[in-house]
């Protein structure tokens, strides 16, 4: 059987526009603190898979670009 979709979930996902940190709370049943720590959970992950991407490249694979773990730094 398929999880049914919250009531808040549906309107979010269906009512026009996005709201993307509505839909995000709604994903998590309006547990902000579970929201914020998936959302980190997720930054993690990804700031480690960008570091194994640099370690594999070398430097001419895309003339020069290195990837930037943090956009203040571009």
């Amino acid at each position: 059987m398929m999880p049914t979709i919250s009531r808040a979930s549906h309107e979010i996902q269906y009512s026009g526009p996005v709201d993307e940190v509505a839909a995000a709370i709604a994903w998590h049943d309006g547990d902000v603190r579970a929201t914020i720590r998936t959302l980190l959970g997720d930054c993690r992950h990804l700031r480690e898979q960008l570091a194994l991407a640099e370690i594999g490249m070398s430097v001419g694979f895309l003339r020069g670009w290195r990837p930037v773990a943090n956009p203040e730094e571009v």
